[in-house]
């Protein structure tokens, strides 16, 4: 039984540690920095984080776990990480523009 949940572990680190390679440097070349998010609101480039969810009709209510700003196709989405209300984590991509 060790045995088992030993592979069963290792299996799920090796699985772990492979997706989180393959998202970091991703990440890296296409999204903003919080000081980026935080001047491109302020100049007007994006809405804020508030504006994209309360027109995408999302309560403030909702549980909010992650927030990035990337590029995406030549324009800036927001993807925020969020929790529903059954504790299900859930990411939305939305236009930040």
């Amino acid at each position: 039984m060790k045995t088992l949940t030993s592979k069963i572990l290792a299996s799920a680190a090796v699985a772990l540690a492979l997706g989180l390679a393959a998202v970091g440097p991703a990440q890296a070349q296409s999204c903003l920095d919080n000081r980026q998010i935080q001047e491109a609101v302020s100049s007007g480039q994006i809405m804020s984080l508030a504006d994209v969810l309360a027109s995408a009709g999302i309560d403030g209510s909702a549980e909010v776990l992650s927030v990035q700003v990337c590029d995406e196709g030549g324009g800036l989405v927001y993807i925020i990480g969020v929790l529903t209300p059954d504790g299900q984590a859930q990411n939305l991509v939305l236009s930040a523009q």
